[in-house]
């Protein structure tokens, strides 16, 4: 017999960006190295003889918890990679949302009709993790492992174990917090599900789902809380672009002059030598906020620039402001850019704490500025 623990990742950028991270190969967020903190500690005691990951990077970094301080090597296994999504890798789930409905809505269900564009079906899926987890199990006879996989992987894995029909899946199988913990026992092929999907290691400021759950129980809860992207039109919305700017500037530079037409003029420059430069973030029909990028300045040094970064008032306790960073970093990361850099004012308190919550530190100080700002910066390597 083969005891088999099974994790998911801890939380990764496409959980925090609401991005489709299928095989696409996102990081941990900092709540997620936090989280594999408490699953090292969690398994700290328990015997493992081989450790097996997912090649991808949220799960490799997740697995560290389990294999470094037993001191064993990791072994990677495509075959516990996450379902493959074809066209709509990397994608936000608004746009998804917008321009798929009727197949975003089949793979909520779990539905055995669902197939991105280019991906797999879920019984496709469910036939690959499977197969992998029972062919690890037999190489590992009488000894105890642990791997580290992804949530439809993992889940779509369980449902098998369990014996359920695809569409059955959301209602036999739990939903699993990032570094959820299942454990099997298997022997000849046969499987015996001990527990599955734990996450009694987590403290509650460190759940994932916890912080979902919450959200949805709030008076605050975006009603669509996905946003989707498109970009700036200067001719109808240049008003827009000046009232977000000023709004911006004012915030924290109340007795400084606000150069609108400056600042017009470059988004406008900017907008025409590429579209995508100046996007607006969307909420449904709504304009949620604005993102300006520059990728030019400080391309020679490997970076990205975010020289505008905005969040409408009234969708400011919405938590929507993270998933313009996403939209940052699936444009820079492509491009070859280790981090990513942008402004801030060092008056800006809020916006100080947004930027350092998600991973920016500071590297300077802005040189070219007519009023003081900070540079910060964030790895997206």
């Amino acid at each position: 017999m083969t005891k088999v623990y099974i994790v998911r990742h801890a939380e990764a950028e496409g959980n925090l960006y609401r991005r489709l991270h299928g095989h696409y190969d996102g990081d941990l967020t900092e709540n997620g190295l936090r989280q594999v903190t408490a699953l090292e500690e969690r398994f700290r005691p328990i015997h493992l003889d081989a450790v097996y990951s997912s090649d991808l990077r949220r799960c490799k970094k997740t697995a560290r918890a389990l294999y470094e301080h037993k001191n064993l090597p990791l072994r990677l296994d495509t075959g516990l990679r996450e379902m493959k999504m074809g066209e709509w890798e990397g994608k936000p789930w608004g746009e998804l949302g917008r321009t798929d409905p009727d197949m975003v809505a089949k793979f909520h269900a779990c539905s055995p009709d669902f197939r991105a564009p280019g991906g797999e079906s879920f019984e496709e899926l469910r036939e690959r993790v499977s197969g992998t987890i029972l062919r690890l199990a037999a190489k590992h006879e009488g000894q105890t492992i642990g791997i580290a996989t992804h949530y439809l992987a993992l889940r779509s894995a369980l449902s098998v174990f369990h014996g359920c029909r695809v569409e059955e899946m959301n209602q036999v199988v739990p939903r699993c917090d990032n570094t959820g913990v299942s454990l099997l026992e298997i022997e000849d092929g046969r499987v015996n599900i001990l527990f599955e999907c734990d996450n009694s290691h987590l403290p509650p400021e460190l759940s994932t789902l916890g912080r979902q759950n919450r959200a949805l129980r709030s008076n605050n809860a975006a009603p669509e809380a996905n946003l989707w992207y498109r970009p700036w039109e200067p001719v109808g919305e240049g008003d827009l672009y000046l009232r977000f700017r000023q709004d911006a500037w004012h915030l924290v530079h109340p007795n400084d002059p606000f150069d609108g037409e400056g600042f017009y003029r470059q988004a406008l420059a900017a907008s025409v030598n590429d579209p995508w430069s100046v996007v607006c973030a969307m909420q449904g029909d709504r304009i949620a906020g604005m993102l300006q990028m520059d990728k030019e300045r400080y391309a020679g040094e490997g970076a990205g620039f975010i020289y505008f970064y905005y969040v409408a008032p009234e969708v400011r306790r919405q938590r929507l402001g993270i998933q313009l960073l996403g939209q940052a970093v699936s444009t820079f990361r492509p491009l070859g850019r280790k981090t990513v850099r942008l402004r801030c004012s060092p008056d800006n308190q809020v916006g100080l704490h947004f930027y350092e919550k998600y991973g920016f530190y500071a590297i300077g100080n802005a040189e070219d500025s007519t009023v003081p700002l900070i540079l910060l910066e964030k790895n997206i390597e």
